[in-house]
């Protein structure tokens, strides 16, 4: 189970780990769900804020090193057997996957998503606070390595040439296409790569859709490709991981992140698709 519903939650908040995933930490200082810990995006689930940070090397939000991850997780207060729920305000894309798919990563298997973020929350009856707890601290979390699959630039480079596999961008269209680039120097996208932008998970009300409704959708982009054959990328390595739950929701499971993405590669001197050129 990769999900939890605002109900569900409600009625076991005394017995998970609450972390609130929104980016801004003036949002969680404003007002969070009760017992919530901020994890912060760019200081805590990547490298975004450190010194000499150069998104030519991981991107804009490349992950932070393991032994730091770790140190964090444990901060936190979790250990292996503790169960988890992350939520944002925007559906799980910002940046509550991300955080899901660093946990599990790490090994951690007890972490599980507020299916519509803190929306789905407050419309459930819960309310904020802005009363902040002290974290339980625990030792680093017992962890060697980075468990699931990750590419890099010069695996990306491989593997768009390679018939058998395939790179999905998950950006909105008009970024894939090349119309606009609010991030990123250069907009376009990686030759080769598909496009499905990853908030077409997403049912009306902010939910994920069904996971037969999922299944569907992903398969008629993909056919019946082997989720080891597929890598994922988005802007920064964020919204990607969306994607990469939602597959795991459909029961689609293996597919690698780069966590570069294309504001690792634009900057990369590597080949680009970009728009037409218009004008005289």
């Amino acid at each position: 189970m990769t999900l939890i519903t605002a109900p569900e939650l409600e009625s076991r908040l005394d017995s998970i780990l609450l972390l609130d995933a929104r980016p801004e930490g003036r949002a969680y200082a404003e007002g969070h769900l009760p017992g919530a810990l901020h994890a912060d995006l760019n200081r805590q689930l990547s490298t975004a804020c450190d010194p000499g940070h150069d998104p030519t090397r991981g991107g804009r939000h490349p992950l932070p090193p393991l032994e730091r991850f770790r140190a964090q997780v444990g901060a936190w207060g979790i250990r292996p057997d503790t169960e988890v729920v992350v939520y944002d305000a925007q559906g799980g894309g910002n940046a509550a996957a991300r955080l899901w798919w660093m946990l599990r990563a790490l090994g951690h298997e007890r972490v599980l998503v507020l299916d519509g973020g803190l929306q789905a929350a407050l419309g459930a009856g819960l309310t904020l606070t802005v009363e902040t707890l002290a974290a339980p601290s625990q030792a680093a979390y017992p962890a060697d390595h980075w468990r699931l699959p990750m590419a890099d630039a010069a695996e990306v480079e491989a593997l768009r040439q390679d018939p058998t596999r395939k790179l999905l961008d998950v950006r909105s269209a008009e970024r894939w296409r090349g119309d606009t680039e609010p991030f990123d120097p250069v907009a376009g996208h990686i030759p080769g790569s598909m496009n499905l932008a990853w908030n077409e998970n997403l049912a009306p009300d902010g939910r994920f859709k069904a996971p037969e409704l999922l299944r569907a959708q992903y398969q008629s982009l993909l056919g019946h490709l082997p989720m080891d054959r597929l890598t994922v990328h988005c802007g920064s390595g964020v919204t990607a991981c969306h994607t990469l739950l939602a597959l795991e929701v459909a029961g689609l499971t293996g597919a690698a992140l780069y966590v570069g993405s294309w504001s690792e590669w634009c900057r990369s001197g590597r080949e680009l698709s970009l728009p037409p050129k218009t004008g005289l």
